[in-house]
């Protein structure tokens, strides 16, 4: 058995140089497009051509192909119905040495297209053996793991010392350099609830500052010398405090760094993200905001909880219980919570948890209403604890219930007994 030897990959420059496309269907309006795209001067030959074709930017010869169209040629395309006429555009290429691709037989051909996943300055061809499907469907995985950051892709900097040189000069100029700062929402827990964008940001970072209940999985998959800062922002226990937090991102964004400030959740639903976006602005530094899935719909959804339901509640109320209710601080209206929306989803709240219980009872909640409570949501180490408001305090105690944990309040809490089993 002969084996074919392998083809050679190359990357060709085409810009400013001639390219024919014999042909005026379908897949010669796709060649055509790609020759431009390299800012190749395109000629297209062939007695009928597509209108969508003829409008691009392109030399049109409206006639059978004729010797010496390929002239002056650095590429060839013989994309044409007829096979004999792509054959003989082979011919006389192969004769003029002239790289030539045949879209009707790709084992005649001296050259092949491959399939190509673009990703700003990335470009991955997948020829795949001439299978052209079979390129495509590698080339669409491909195109999702660039797009997600799961590939290892991010532009080198020219190195730490550097870096801080240009630290000192931006400084010195008073300016903002390249850098830049993206509030990224982590999800809920589970690191495949990530969004796409924030993915691809974390790969592309130079600093990424994390909280507590950040998807720290993703950060093993980071490249060396990626900067990686602790926050931390556990409840009483802080790392950083949040006024040492916006200077770090401003200070490293100022140096010319990509920070990626990654929390657990949505940036903007009890994450600070907005007090960060404007230390941002006034700093002059330029940020971004990529939401997240917020655990207040994303935890109780994987524990079998729909936070709305027909029949039951068509509305619902995200409340911060981190604070005592009685405490001179605590702005949370309990008066309207308790006579208001059909469920209550509480964050933060397992330290409060009989005293909220407790004012929700006093003022007008009936004691038998169900309860959830979801520790460490979405993860595999998802626990849930069902009970009512009257007793859920003292369950939770027993069960040695712990943050992270989100509280749901509300008759939907009884569909867990049939939806519960999708965990």
């Amino acid at each position: 058995m002969i084996t074919a030897a392998p083809r050679y990959p190359l990357s060709l420059d085409l810009a400013g140089r001639r390219a024919v496309v014999v042909g005026g269907g379908r897949v010669a309006l796709r060649r055509a497009r790609g020759l431009l795209d390299a800012g190749a001067n395109v000629v297209v030959v062939a007695p009928e051509v597509l209108a969508e074709l003829a409008a691009l930017p392109v030399t049109v010869l409206r006639r059978e192909y004729r010797d010496g169209d390929l002239a002056a040629a650095w590429l060839a395309h013989a994309a044409a119905g007829d096979p004999a006429v792509n054959a003989r555009v082979a011919r006389d290429a192969a004769g003029q040495r002239i790289w030539c691709v045949r879209a009707d037989d790709a084992g005649q051909s001296a050259a092949w297209t491959p399939a190509v996943a673009r990703q700003d300055d990335i470009a991955v061809a997948v020829t795949a053996g001439g299978d052209p499907r079979r390129a495509q469907r590698l080339r669409a995985a491909i195109e999702v793991a660039l797009a997600e950051g799961s590939l290892p892709v991010r532009r080198q900097r020219a190195g730490r010392a550097s870096a801080d040189r240009a630290s000192a000069s931006n400084a010195s100029a008073g300016c903002a350099g390249a850098g830049h700062v993206a509030l990224v929402g982590g999800g809920p827990g589970d690191p495949g609830l990530i969004t796409v964008l924030g993915r691809q940001l974390l790969a592309q970072a130079d600093v990424v500052v994390t909280d507590k209940l950040a998807p720290r999985g993703l950060l093993a998959g980071l490249e060396p010398d990626v900067e990686i800062i602790d926050a931390g922002k556990a409840p009483h226990a802080h790392n950083l405090t949040q006024d040492q937090i916006n200077d770090l991102i401003v200070d490293r964004a100022l140096a010319g760094r990509r920070v990626v400030r990654l929390k657990g959740g949505d940036p903007f639903v009890f994450g600070r993200g907005g007090e960060e976006a404007l230390a941002c602005v006034r700093a002059g530094v330029p940020f971004q905001v990529v939401p997240g899935v917020t655990s207040a719909i994303a935890v109780p959804a994987y524990a079998g909880i729909p936070v709305t339901h027909r029949g039951i509640t068509q509305d619902f109320a995200v409340v911060s219980a981190h604070l005592d209710p009685s405490h001179p601080g605590a702005t949370v209206d309990w008066d309207a919570l308790a006579n208001g929306p059909g469920t209550l989803v509480l964050l933060m709240a397992v330290a409060q948890l009989d005293r909220v219980a407790l004012e929700l009872v006093k003022r007008g909640r009936d004691a038998a209403t169900p309860v959830a409570v979801i520790c460490e949501g979405t993860t595999a180490r998802q626990r849930v604890l069902t009970s009512t408001l009257a007793d859920v305090a003292a369950d939770a105690g027993l069960a040695g219930i712990a943050p992270p944990a989100v509280v749901v309040i509300g008759d939907v809490v009884r569909l867990r007994e049939m939806l519960g089993a999708a965990e």
